[in-house]
């Protein structure tokens, strides 16, 4: 081998034979789920039905958050210029980083942090988390994961960890950021439900998923929502409009059951 050579261990192609992380795409394809399949790519091993269920779930809950978030703005803006949709598209995960969608590989560096915390000193959740609070507030730093600008109870999050119940997946991780939940309270006097992000990174961290790629997963469930609000500003608006942040309403279907 040269100087150049390198290696890889994710996809292995060759004339008429693809293979990703050892197995045939072709042989995948019609037998697994793309949440499968991203677990797959990203984790080297096939997840269980439980896991597979639960990522499933993850991507469905970030989907889509409305037209007013910092990346379907960013994402409508551009397209609003005639930019191509992947241009457009791109701008909005760019919009992606630590306040907006970002929050998850914090709060799974948090949760970690109280984990090693646990070990270190041998104390409870409750008490590693109570101290680790104390010295965010004195240093005057939040926790991601918790409160939201829309929701005082996010939804999301009560239904990933209802779940991750459902499927006996609840570990030390979910317990963690529901110590949390009651620390916040108690350290700073006020409510600080967790939102999606903060229960997508306790489930993330349960499934041994390394916090460097959390994020990622936000971003692979936003893209198509991403994909729709480009659209629509492509085929409904204007062009070059003016684009108020909250000035618009809901026309689309009435609520109806899954």
């Amino acid at each position: 081998m040269s100087d150049l050579s390198w290696k890889t261990s994710i996809t292995d192609v060759h004339p008429n034979k693809l293979s990703v992380r050892g197995y045939a795409l072709d042989k995948l394809m019609g037998r697994i789920s793309f949440s499968q399949a991203v677990y797959l790519i990203l984790k080297g091993e096939m997840p269980s039905a439980a896991v597979g269920r639960m990522v499933d779930a993850i991507f469905v809950s970030s989907i889509d958050h409305g037209a007013s978030p910092p990346s379907a703005l960013a994402a409508r803006t551009v397209a609003s210029t005639g930019a191509e949709l992947n241009s457009a598209v791109a701008t909005g995960v760019l919009a992606i980083s630590r306040f907006h969608g970002g929050a998850i590989e914090n709060a799974m560096r948090l949760y970690l942090k109280i984990a090693d915390r646990m070990e270190a000193d041998g104390v409870s959740e409750q008490e590693a988390v109570a101290a680790l609070l104390r010295e965010m507030k004195e240093n005057k730093q939040r926790a991601s994961g918790f409160g939201h600008r829309v929701h005082t109870r996010d939804p999301r999050a009560t239904k990933l960890f209802a779940l991750a119940d459902e499927l006996d997946l609840t570990g030390r991780f979910i317990r963690i950021a529901r110590a949390v939940q009651e620390g916040l309270r108690t350290t700073f006097g006020r409510e600080l439900p967790i939102n999606v992000d903060g229960a997508i990174a306790a489930v993330l961290c349960d499934l041994d998923i390394p916090p460097e790629i959390g994020n990622a997963f936000f971003i692979i469930a936003r893209v198509p929502g991403l994909v729709a609000q480009v659209n629509e500003e492509k085929t409904r608006m204007k062009t070059m409009r003016k684009i108020h942040p909250t000035a618009f309403e809901y026309d689309g279907p009435s609520e109806r059951e899954p």
